[in-house]
């Protein structure tokens, strides 16, 4: 018998057992503190949001967009000002650039980790 899973917890292991191509790409890069040492975690829920990956020690969120943000901006607008109303960085790829560039991602996600430590 499964062990009970708060609701939240469990829509988190839900998004990360449905990850995209591009959330995997990205894991790929962002896993086992691969990327300067910072540890990294999947569908994070903080306030009323899950965040796609998040370095809760320097405070920052990384979001990968779909193309079905095109139609979102609005909500994106207003959830990443809550987040950032809370303490939290935001940076946000979309799922091309995290598949045809995932050095780059990756070097930019770095800079901002480096700058929080700064």
């Amino acid at each position: 018998m499964e062990r009970q899973l708060k609701p939240r917890t469990y829509r988190a292991r839900e998004l990360r057992e449905h990850s995209t191509d591009a959330e995997w790409k990205l894991w790929a890069i962002v896993r086992n503190r691969q990327l300067g040492g910072y540890k990294f975690r999947r569908q994070v829920p903080i306030d009323r949001y899950f965040a796609d990956f998040a370095c809760l020690n320097a405070k920052l969120i990384v979001e990968i967009d779909g193309s079905q943000h095109q139609e979102r901006l609005e909500h994106d607008a207003r959830r990443t000002a809550t987040l950032e109303a809370l303490g939290w960085r935001v940076l946000r790829f979309d799922n091309y650039e995290v598949l045809t560039n995932p050095v780059g991602v990756g070097d930019t996600i770095l800079s901002e980790l480096q700058l929080a430590r700064a």
